[in-house]
C-alpha cells in the first residue's frame, strides 16, 4: 500500500520533499507576515492622511496636534510652527532667532519631527495680508533660499521656480500672485511657478481684489499699463496713472492728476462732471461730486443725482446707497427698491440673496425681488454645504438657499450627536432622538467636523467627544472669543486669524 510522497520506495522518509514542504510553509508564512505589515502600514498611511494638523501653543512653546486631539509634535519651539496645508504633515519652523541682529534659522519637519527638504539655506512661507490686515500664507508653496538667491518649491518638495531671483514675495491682498525680482526688475508668477509677467517692470500693483481681473504695471519711466492674469497686454504703459477700479471694457486713467474714463481702445469716454470716480459697472460709473455720490452712464447722462453719502453696485443693476446714515437699495435710475432703515446690508452672490442688519444684528434674508423670506440672527452661512443657520426666538434653525427649512440631521449629516434643549438646559441626542448626553449644560454647540462639541456650564467652557463624554471639564472663560471651538482638550486661540489651538 502506498505510504504517500513523504516516503521513498524503501519506505524511508523522502527528506528532500519534506524539506521542500517545510520551506514552502516558511515562505507562505513570510508572505503572510509581509502582507500583514504592508496592510498595516497602508492602514496607518490612510489613517494619517485622513487627519488634519494644527499648530499648538502651551507653556510658551509651540508644537503640533492632529484632528483627534493627539499631540503629534511636543511643544518645544519658541516660534509658531506654520501649517500651510492642514492635510499635509509639512511644518515650517523658525528657530535660533537673534532679536538684536534679526537673524534666524528655518527648517521643515514632518509629523515625526524629522527635518525634510534640508538642502536649502532657508525655507519660508509666503506671507500675505487681506485688506483688513489679517495675515495668511500662500497654500502649498514655499520660498527657498540658496547662496543668496530665491526660488519656490511646492509642499511635496518639488522645485517649481528655479533659484535665480533676488527676491520673492506676495503681491499683498491677492492670492496666486507672486512677485519676483531679478536684476532690479519686477515680474510676476502664479502659485504653479508659471511666469505671468516677465521681470521687466519697476513695480506691479493689483488692479482689483480678484487676481483674475489683471495687474497694473509701472515701467522705468513711471508710466502705467495693464496686463491680464493670463499675461496678455490690455493697456500699454503710456499712462500717468491707472486707478485700481475694475470695469469690463472701461478703465480709469489719470492725466495731470485728473481722472478720465477710457474704453479698451484707449478712447476717452467720460472726462468731466465729477470730482472722483469710485466704481465702474456695465451701465456706467459711480461718481462723487461735492462729497456726494451719484451715477452716470457712459453717455455722460446723470441717472442718479449726487445726493447720497455712499453708493456702490452690489448686484447687477442694484446699488447699495446710504442716506441719513441708513442703508437702502436703489436701481441705476434712482428708484428705491428697499427703504433706508438698515445699519448695513449686502448681497451674497453665491447664495443669490440679500442680507440686511439692524443695530442689534437682527437680519432679514431677501430674495432677488426684495421680498423678506426669513428673519432672525444669521449666525452661519455655509456656502460650501449650501445652508444657513438662523437664531429665531432663542432657537436655531437651518435653511437651504431656497429658504426651505431643513432638519439639522440632514444638514449636518456626518454628525452623530445633535444639540437638544429641555427645561432651559442643553444636552445631546443621537439621530433617532435618544438622549446620549443629559440636559446639564447652560449652552452647547453642534459638533465640529472632527466630532468635538463645545459645552458650557455657568461661565465656563469645555468639550465633549463623539461618544458624548467630556474631554475637558468646563473650565475656560472665553468671554471675548469670536469663535469657540475645541479639538480634544485644546481650544481655538483667541486670534482666529492665526488658526492655532492652545490650553490656558
Amino acid at each position: 500500500m502506498s505510504k504517500g510522497r513523504r516516503y521513498s520506495e524503501d519506505q524511508h522518509l523522502n527528506y528532500t520533499k519534506v524539506f521542500a514542504v517545510i520551506i514552502a510553509i516558511l515562505v507562505i508564512a513570510m508572505c503572510i507576515v509581509i502582507i500583514k505589515n504592508l496592510l498595516s502600514k497602508q492602514k496607518e498611511s490612510i489613517d494619517e492622511q485622513s487627519k488634519d494638523y494644527y499648530a499648538l501653543y502651551t507653556d510658551d512653546k509651540w508644537g503640533i496636534i492632529d484632528s483627534t486631539g493627539n499631540t503629534v509634535i511636543e511643544p518645544m519651539y519658541q516660534e509658531m510652527i506654520i501649517v500651510l496645508n492642514n492635510r499635509k504633515d509639512v511644518f515650517l519652523c523658525t528657530y535660533d532667532v537673534n532679536e538684536k541682529t534679526g537673524e534666524y534659522k528655518t527648517k521643515v519637519i514632518n509629523r515625526k519631527n524629522e527635518e525634510i527638504y534640508a538642502k536649502y539655506d532657508k525655507i519660508e512661507p509666503l506671507e500675505n495680508y487681506d485688506k483688513s490686515g489679517n495675515a495668511w500664507y500662500e497654500k502649498d508653496i514655499m520660498r527657498i533660499q540658496k547662496d543668496g538667491k530665491y526660488g519656490l518649491i511646492d509642499i511635496d518638495g518639488k522645485e517649481i521656480l528655479s533659484i535665480e531671483y533676488d527676491n520673492i514675495e506676495t503681491l499683498k491682498g491677492l492670492e496666486n500672485s507672486i512677485l519676483v525680482t531679478k536684476n532690479g526688475k519686477v515680474g510676476l508668477v502664479n502659485k504653479s511657478g508659471a511666469t505671468i509677467i516677465s521681470p521687466e517692470f519697476s513695480k506691479i500693483q493689483k488692479f482689483d481684489d480678484d487676481y483674475t481681473k489683471g495687474y497694473i504695471t509701472i515701467d522705468n519711466n513711471k508710466k502705467y499699463g495693464l496686463v491680464s492674469y493670463a499675461g496678455s497686454k490690455i493697456l500699454d504703459n503710456k499712462y500717468e496713472k491707472i486707478d485700481a477700479i475694475y470695469g469690463e471694457n472701461y478703465f480709469v486713467i489719470q492725466e495731470k492728476g485728473k481722472q478720465i474714463v477710457i474704453n479698451s481702445k484707449g478712447e476717452k469716454v467720460i472726462t468731466d462732471g465729477f470730482d472722483k470716480i469710485t466704481q465702474i459697472n456695465s451701465d456706467g460709473v459711480v461718481f462723487v461730486k461735492d462729497k456726494e455720490y451719484g451715477f452716470m452712464n457712459f453717455d455722460k447722462k446723470v441717472l442718479i443725482k449726487p445726493t447720497y453719502q455712499e453708493l456702490k453696485e452690489i448686484n447687477i443693476g442694484t446699488l447699495k446707497a446710504k442716506k441719513d446714515n441708513k442703508y437702502g437699495i436703489i436701481d441705476i435710475n434712482g428708484k428705491e427698491k428697499l427703504g433706508f432703515k438698515y445699519s448695513d446690508l449686502y448681497y451674497e452672490e453665491n447664495a443669490g440673496f440679500y442680507v440686511t442688519e439692524d443695530e442689534k444684528y437682527n437680519s432679514q434674508i431677501l430674495d432677488n425681488n426684495f421680498k423678506v423670506k426669513l428673519s432672525g440672527v444669521l449666525s452661519e452661512l455655509n456656502k460650501e454645504e449650501g445652508y444657513m443657520k438662523l437664531k429665531i426666538k432663542d432657537e436655531y434653525k437651518y435653511y437651504n438657499f431656497k429658504f426651505e427649512e431643513k432638519n439639522i440631521k440632514d444638514v449636518l449629516s456626518s454628525n452623530n450627536l445633535f444639540v437638544a434643549k429641555k427645561d432651559g438646559k442643553y444636552g445631546f441626542v443621537d439621530k433617532e432622538g435618544n438622549v446620549v448626553v443629559d440636559y446639564i449644560y447652560d449652552e452647547a454647540q453642534e459638533q465640529n467636523k472632527y466630532g468635538f462639541a463645545a459645552v458650557k456650564k455657568g461661565n465656563l467652557w469645555g468639550s465633549i467627544n463623539r461618544e458624548g463624554k467630556e474631554v475637558i471639564t468646563p473650565k475656560y472663560k472665553m468671554k471675548n472669543y469670536l469663535v469657540i471651538d475645541f479639538i480634544g482638550k485644546w481650544h481655538l486661540g483667541q486670534d482666529i486669524n492665526m488658526n492655532y489651538y492652545c490650553e490656558k
